[in-house]
């Protein structure tokens, strides 16, 4: 990952103070302290579910931190002719802003770039966090969902923060409910006899033959679909509730930290990213375990370090699920008042 150039005589000021007792931090915190998060849902109007991230704001200033732009949108694949999956798939994309790092080439940024998008995709595309409901013709059609984030600036922890904005934006997503529609195809009419003979036509044959479309229970010999929502309506993601959060341990032996800024990143020799989900009524699960850096661990040390790491996102997930199910609250109150004024 990107990190600051700084010089040997900072970097070594900035690990006695970490190793310290107590250890110092440049704003204050404590080792395990995350700065202000800020986030907001359905920022984005042409979205399925989209979500505004900002780790690190300044209160003051109105700027700074590391900020992330997450948006969902669900297109039809066709499963028999294109590159379609029975039961639908994910695909994810990151973007960093050259502006977030003007220290890097082009080349430097798209490999961040490259680096990023494999490990949301990889970890987030898993079958055991795939939704249920996003098949919609067996065999036929599926939902394709794309995840693309955009990295709008970064002042440290920028994979943690990648992680939380896609959650959220998972979170938001609404897929459309579809109803299967099957074709049938007018019934000849029977030949007679005679010219100009009149023909005895039983009612509900009539009814069946003028009736093109069925929409009854037919979903697995529909031929299509359609949309009886909005485009912009429909059911929740099936399984909301497991999609992962990522901590990073910034490791200084013998402690670690949490949400480093960009010097102390430029610090840190092993930093070790964490991935878990906590399904309900469920144990957690490790979803992504990623060590950067060239320092060494021993399998002890790994193992306490899953141990904290794990309790450490269990925190980061509760606060996040309170914030998510309060801005289901807020944009609820918000479009019935924008319907009453109406």
């Amino acid at each position: 990952m990107a990190s600051t150039s700084i010089s040997k005589a900072e970097r070594s000021y900035i690990q006695t103070s970490l190793q310290g007792s107590p250890p110092l931090r440049a704003d204050g915190r404590s080792l395990l302290d995350f700065r202000t998060v800020l986030l907001e849902t359905g920022v984005a109007p042409l979205a399925n579910g989209s979500a505004k991230l900002n780790i690190g704001k300044s209160p003051h200033e109105g700027g700074g931190g590391t900020e992330v732009l997450a948006a969902v949108k669900l297109e039809v694949e066709d499963v028999e002719h294109g590159e379609g999956v029975d039961g639908g798939r994910i695909v994810c994309s990151v973007l960093c802003s050259p502006s977030a790092y003007p220290h890097l080439s082009s080349n430097a940024l798209d490999e961040l770039q490259y680096d990023l998008t494999t490990l949301l995709h990889q970890t987030l595309a898993h079958p055991s966090l795939h939704p249920p409901n996003l098949g919609i013709l067996p065999h036929k059609k599926a939902w394709l969902l794309s995840l693309d984030a955009a990295v709008l600036t970064d002042a440290g922890n920028v994979v943690d923060a990648l992680f939380m904005a896609a959650r959220a934006a998972l979170w938001d997503t609404k897929v459309p409910r579809t109803r299967a529609v099957q074709y049938r195809a007018r019934r000849a009419a029977p030949a007679t006899g005679h010219e100009g003979a009149d023909m005895d036509v039983d009612p509900d044959q009539d009814q069946e033959a003028r009736s093109g479309f069925d929409t009854r229970d037919m979903v697995r010999t529909a031929a299509d679909f359609e949309l009886p929502d909005y485009w912009d309506e429909g059911e929740v993601l099936g399984g909301r509730r497991n999609w992962p959060v990522a901590v990073t341990l910034n490791i200084i032996p013998p402690l670690h930290f949490l949400d480093a800024t960009p010097p102390e990143e430029a610090s840190t020799s092993l930093r070790l990213i964490l991935a878990f989900s906590f399904p309900s009524n469920s144990p957690s699960s490790l979803q992504a375990m990623r060590l950067l850096g060239p320092a060494e661990l021993a399998l002890p040390q790994i193992k306490s370090l899953l141990a904290d790491g794990e309790r450490h996102a269990q925190e980061l997930f509760a606060a996040l699920e309170a914030k998510l199910q309060d801005e289901d609250v807020r944009r609820n109150v918000k479009a019935r008042t924008r319907f009453a004024v109406r």
